[in-house]
């Protein structure tokens, strides 16, 4: 069996093996993802933010593809209720980062780079000034539908990840 298969059939059991909790903690991750991001955006419209360019189809599948990915990358981290406490360890952390923390910052770099795919292209302060608005037009705005799609690999990346190594590894109580 492939590496990649594995992951896929082990998020797959770490998801069948979620409790009612870790179901709502994505959901409501999900939703406060589609706020945070979307409404800034103003690809989900409210009278606090307004855009220069419309809002372009593909901006909506990528805001629900960040926002439920989101949520499973954040329900992850969720403990379950017959877990043990967690201890702190009794070794200094080392310099190189676990595979865990590695996780929750592709998922990080995935959900910011999702604000700048469906952010209006002009509205950008950073690109205005680097590019002015015809260039945040012309350069900027082709390259957002690539990083919506990095975007969602990233999270997609660290969510698989994450729900892979939940069902290799999972933390039961001691008896």
């Amino acid at each position: 069996m492939s590496s990649s298969r594995r992951s896929w059939s082990g998020a797959g059991k770490a998801l069948h093996a979620w409790r009612p909790r870790q179901w709502l903690v994505a959901g409501l991750g999900a939703l406060a993802t589609a706020v945070a991001v979307g409404v800034p955006t103003d690809v989900v419209p409210t009278p606090l933010f307004g855009r220069s360019v419309p809002v372009q189809w593909w901006n909506y599948p990528a805001l629900a593809l960040t926002a439920v990915l989101a949520g499973l990358v954040l329900s992850t981290y969720v403990r379950r209720p017959d877990a043990p406490p967690t201890t702190p360890p009794t070794t200094p952390p080392s310099t190189q980062p676990s595979g865990a923390d590695r996780d929750g910052r592709m998922g990080a770099v995935g959900g910011v780079l999702s604000f700048f795919a469906v952010g209006c292209p002009v509205c950008n302060k950073l690109v205005l000034v680097l590019l002015g608005s015809s260039g945040a037009l012309s350069y900027w705005a082709p390259l957002q539908p690539l990083f919506a799609v990095a975007s969602v690999v990233l999270l997609a990346e660290a969510a698989l990840r994450r729900l892979s190594t939940q069902s290799r590894c999972p933390v039961t109580a001691s008896a």
